[in-house]
């Protein structure tokens, strides 16, 4: 049984594609077959994945969508590029921006995505969608195909001032449009262990959330490494698999896995 995992926050620069890289890889590593939808018209997924130009791919997400709103056949494996061993990428590009503005009037515009992701999930056992960095009828698409979302928060003040919008918008959703979705947990990424500042976010969070939402027990730590996988186009286990970051991306994974499906 598949299970589908959007990767959300409104707020940029805070993990969101580094956590889908390295969840989707952790997951396949663990033997899982993996799909990582590219949800952002930056295509920073696509770039992480060694695609640096996405604007001259072929067909995208952008293509999917079309032919779903249009009720066109869409063939096996269309548009998926095969990454790696277990790993499936579906990728995006600047075009996405101006699917987004058409998708307002199309019937049903918010469960477009969904009927895609239900066409093909019997593919894989997992379904990982790094949404852009706002609250669009993308980011409403993939909550709305969902069954969790796992919103990663860097450990700074402004970064949690934004929690509450997305988690108002997350049990919107889940009230009109996937009643089935819940909130895989808090990630709390970019953490400076050495700083009381990083410290009481930290704490602030388990505090005010922790009651009503899981909050992950792993802390994703500040990593210069980290940050430079998307240029070298690896996974954190390629690019330092002995690094702080490394352990603590595969703790997230047996985490994810020990949630289940």
């Amino acid at each position: 049984m598949c299970k589908v995992i959007a990767i959300a926050n409104q707020k940029g620069g805070v993990g969101k594609t580094t956590t889908a890289v390295n969840l989707g890889t952790g997951l396949a590593a663990e033997g899982k077959k993996v799909l990582l939808i590219d949800g952002d018209p930056q295509g920073s997924l696509t770039i992480s994945l060694g695609y640096s130009e996405p604007d001259k791919l072929k067909v995208s997400l952008v293509d999917i969508i079309s032919r779903v709103v249009n009720e066109e056949d869409i063939e096996e494996d269309f548009a998926v590029i095969k990454y790696k061993e277990n790993v499936d990428l579906i990728p995006s590009n600047i075009e996405l921006s101006a699917v987004e503005i058409s998708l307002v009037n199309t019937m049903s515009r918010e469960l477009v995505l969904r009927s895609y992701v239900e066409s093909v999930k019997h593919n894989y056992d997992y379904v990982v969608i790094d949404c852009m960095p706002s609250l669009g009828v993308m980011t409403v698409n993939a909550l709305a195909c969902a069954d969790s979302v796992l919103i990663p928060v860097q450990a700074a003040y402004l970064s949690v001032k934004g929690l509450q919008q997305l988690i108002k918008t997350i049990y919107t959703v889940k009230r009109r449009l996937n009643q089935k979705l819940e909130i895989e947990g808090i990630l709390l990424t970019m953490v400076d262990s050495r700083t009381n500042n990083a410290k009481d976010i930290v704490a602030e969070v388990n505090e005010v959330y922790g009651q009503a939402m899981p909050v992950f027990p792993v802390e994703i730590p500040l990593s210069v490494r980290a940050a430079e996988i998307s240029s070298v186009a690896k996974s954190i286990y390629d690019y330092d698999p002995k690094g702080k970051a490394a352990y603590a991306y595969m703790s997230l994974t047996k985490e994810v896995l020990a949630h289940g499906c």
